[in-house]
């Protein structure tokens, strides 16, 4: 049986840019129907590689191969818009014969782009839709797309994902969207310290294999008696220390979950003028009965809610739905047509929001935080400068280089780290994950999960949400609006459930479950279901004291050479330890889920 050449390969590659090495011989192939997600640090040199497979960036050295006749399509992650005088004209560059504007027609209508007006008056998310449109209209062979869905709204990204499922051609995706990637990718490539690695697996593996790696590559370092290089440790003990840290605080939210469901049964039941003591001391929020209307276009339609401390609530809908409309109704910003809001007392507020925060291009990152001194107070803390920007993933000789310096996603951190410096014990975010690579996410997770203040977090980055929010308040666009305590996925299923003719709006995301026939089959947790719910937490409790003592006897640099049939014995035993602690975690969270459908 022969096997089908690949369409396009690198052999070879390397690439400096003056003394910085980015990559160095870099080896890949791509097949007709390949599905593949390019992953890596901000800066790891993603953008270029794919800049490179497009040929719009030359390597210094190696070789490109491409099969006769095979077309290649590239959207960058900024495209130009600059000489167009509509987004129309925008889609139609890309056509290579004109006698086909038609397709021009079926892809506006697709994507509902309002193709007439100019891209200088356009939103992100519609620039960001002419830009694919753009890149498709012309049947490409291999398409290469760096942060596709960046402004897009939930509704929009799942338009796209389904084009990407059915598209003939092969595919190459930069995305920082996690449900994103894991729903459309076959392949994984990871660019790491000028190394491309490839998994034949698509990116809802990635961090098995990532682990993996990473653990393959300390054993060889601590056998070979090194110490570990501060990149090096830096990036695989930072990342997985907060993947296994963010799993014991994904129990934590399930609890925090159930409580909230608690609250909103609560608010449905009883008159929010009446004053109970308890929720009168914890409320940040209290709306009633509000409504608001610009013109004929109705936003909110009767929305209640009572939002109290340590709530971290996510606000969710397509674009144009009025999510930040609702934000500023909430913190009385605005005013609504009808009804009422009221805010606690003593709230100290934090808006975080990407086109309101200014950045000096002048200073330098230390001065960005500090003027005066080498300490910041964050969250009745001092902590010194380099310690905090350490917290965001900034090494300490940037420090004192200027912000003009930073690139996109570093200037994002670099915000972020100045939003939650601040005084609060209130949070407000609106569209935080941004143009943040998936490392930094993970941090933000870790920061937002720990925050013990109340958060109203606007975001289309559905993995973001379902890791991070007690609740989801859903806006369709109609003027209807409610919560549901739970994570985005939750809402989907509770949305599909009550509406199956009508998905226009809000699509379910299909991803599989293994509880998807134990929930259809049981009204209540069986026996052995609530005993295991009850156990497990001591079990990864007692597992974690386990992995703490076995690394500790690990960290002896000596043993190898004094005992290294110990020391193999030691390193078998942890990854042992380790995954019975994860087995055992997925496990109680796998109940808990169980137990949360059945309450519902």
């Amino acid at each position: 049986m022969s096997v089908e050449p690949p369409i396009y390969a690198l052999k070879a590659i390397s690439l400096s840019f003056g003394t910085n090495q980015l990559f160095s011989d870099v080896n890949l192939y791509i097949n007709r129907g390949d599905k593949i997600s390019l992953i890596g640090r901000n800066g790891s040199g993603k953008s270029t590689l794919l800049k490179v497979i497009s040929g719009v960036q030359e390597p210094d050295s190696g070789k490109i191969f491409i099969q006769p006749g095979i077309k290649i399509a590239y959207m960058p992650q900024e495209p130009d818009f600059s000489g167009f005088a509509s987004l129309r004209d925008v889609i139609l560059s890309g056509l290579s014969d004109k006698t086909q504007n038609y397709k021009a027609d079926k892809l506006i209508q697709l994507f509902n782009i309002n193709a007439d007006i100019s891209p200088l008056t356009a939103s992100g998310g519609e620039k960001r839709k002419a830009a694919l449109a753009k890149t498709l209209i012309d049947d490409p062979d291999i398409l290469l797309l760096d942060e596709p869905t960046n402004h897009l709204d939930i509704t929009t990204i799942e338009i796209l994902e389904n084009i990407i499922k059915n598209f003939s051609g092969a595919v190459v995706v930069i995305s920082h969207d996690r449900m994103f990637l894991s729903n459309i990718s076959q392949t994984t490539f990871w660019l790491d310290r000028g190394i491309l690695r490839r998994n034949n697996k698509g990116f809802k593996f990635f961090e098995e294999w990532q682990d993996q790696v990473i653990e393959q590559e300390i054993i060889e370092q601590k056998n070979l008696n090194k110490k570990l290089e501060e990149e090096t440790e830096w990036l695989h003990k930072g990342v997985t220390a907060r993947r296994r840290r963010n799993r014991g605080r994904l129990r934590r939210l399930q609890q925090l979950r159930i409580e909230r469901k608690e609250q909103i049964k609560q608010i449905g039941n009883i008159n929010l003028n009446v004053e109970e003591g308890d929720y009168r001391s914890k409320l940040v929020i209290e709306a009633k009965n509000i409504s608001k209307s610009f013109g004929e276009h109705l936003i909110v339609k009767d929305f209640s809610t009572r939002i109290i401390k340590g709530n971290k609530i996510g606000i969710a809908g397509p674009n144009g739905a009025g999510k930040t409309t609702l934000i500023k109704l909430l913190t009385k910003r605005l005013e609504p047509d009808a009804g009422f809001v009221r805010i606690g007392k003593n709230l100290q507020e934090a808006y975080f929001d990407q086109n309101r925060i200014s950045l000096d291009p002048k200073k330098t990152l230390w001065q960005t935080l500090c003027d005066k001194g080498d300490h910041i107070l964050v969250h009745g803390q001092y902590r010194h400068v380099i310690a905090y920007l350490k917290d965001f993933l900034f090494r300490p000789d940037q420090a004192h280089c200027p912000v003009s310096a930073l690139s996109g996603g570093e200037k994002n951190r670099l915000m972020l780290a100045v939003a939650l410096a601040q005084p609060s014990n209130f949070l407000v975010l609106d569209e935080p994950t941004n143009d943040l690579d998936m490392d930094t996410l993970d941090l933000l997770q870790e920061v937002l999960s720990d925050y013990e203040g109340t958060m109203l977090i606007v975001s289309h980055d559905r993995d973001f949400l379902d890791r991070v929010v007690t609740s989801v308040i859903y806006m369709k666009g109609d003027g209807s609006v409610f919560e549901n305590a739970g994570s985005y996925s939750d809402i989907l299923e509770k949305i599909a459930s009550k509406n199956p003719t009508n998905l226009k709006d809000v699509k379910k995301v299909s991803t599989p479950t293994p509880l998807k026939d134990t929930r259809k089959k049981t009204a209540k947790l069986s026996y052995n279901q609530q005993r295991l719910l009850d156990i497990l937490p001591q079990k990864v409790e007692n597992l974690e004291k386990d992995i703490a003592l076995t690394e500790q006897k690990l960290s002896d640099g000596d043993l190898y050479s004094t005992n290294r049939t110990e020391f193999e014995k030691l390193t078998t035993l942890l990854m042992q330890l380790k995954k019975e602690r994860d087995d055992a975690e997925n496990q109680w969270l796998e109940i808990q889920e169980i137990k949360e459908s059945l309450e519902a």
